[in-house]
This record gives C-alpha cells, structure tokens and sequence, in this order.
C-alpha cells in the first residue's frame, strides 16, 4: 500500500491548473451553443490520450494523474458532445 508524499501535492496542483483550463471553453460553448471554434481532430485526440493517461495512471496507481485525467475526459468528452450536438442545429 502506497503512501501520501509531498510530491503528489505538486501532482494534485498540476492536475487542478489543467483541468480547470477547460472549463472556459467548455463553458463558452455551452452558453454559446457553437463549437466552431474547437477542432474535432484535436478533441478526439486529445480524449484519446487522456484515455491512456487513464491507463497508466490505474497501472501506477497514481491519484492525481488519475484523477486529473478523469475529470478533464469528463469535461473534453463533454465539449466534444456539444460540438457534435450544435453542428447538427447549424444551417
């Protein structure tokens, strides 16, 4: 069984600065109902590679790299419906 280091707090930071990052864009095109903007190719891979972080991070049984790639797959997964949604209402 793994303990708490010190080292995981700079983890947890890292994992609160960039997931947060998403949440402006993810807000953005929720008000906005347009996710013109964002790039189909970059969300799905993007969301690709969080799903491998996921991975490893299970592998290494690390908690912030965990826990920032699952929430930052929650909020890319959920811009990706979005832009996929809005297109469909687009003219």
């Amino acid at each position: 069984m793994s303990h708490f280091n010190y080292i995981d707090l700079f983890g947890f930071l890292a994992a609160l600065l960039t997931t947060i990052a998403f949440l402006p864009q993810l807000y953005k095109t929720w008000k906005t109902k347009s996710a013109d903007d964002v790039s189909l190719v970059m969300l799905i891979l993007f969301i690709t590679g969080l799903i491998c972080w996921i991975v490893y991070g299970l592998k290494i049984h690390s908690i912030p790299i965990l826990f920032a790639n699952i929430v930052t797959f929650i909020f890319n997964f959920s811009i990706l419906i979005l832009k996929l949604t809005y297109r469909n209402n687009t003219q």
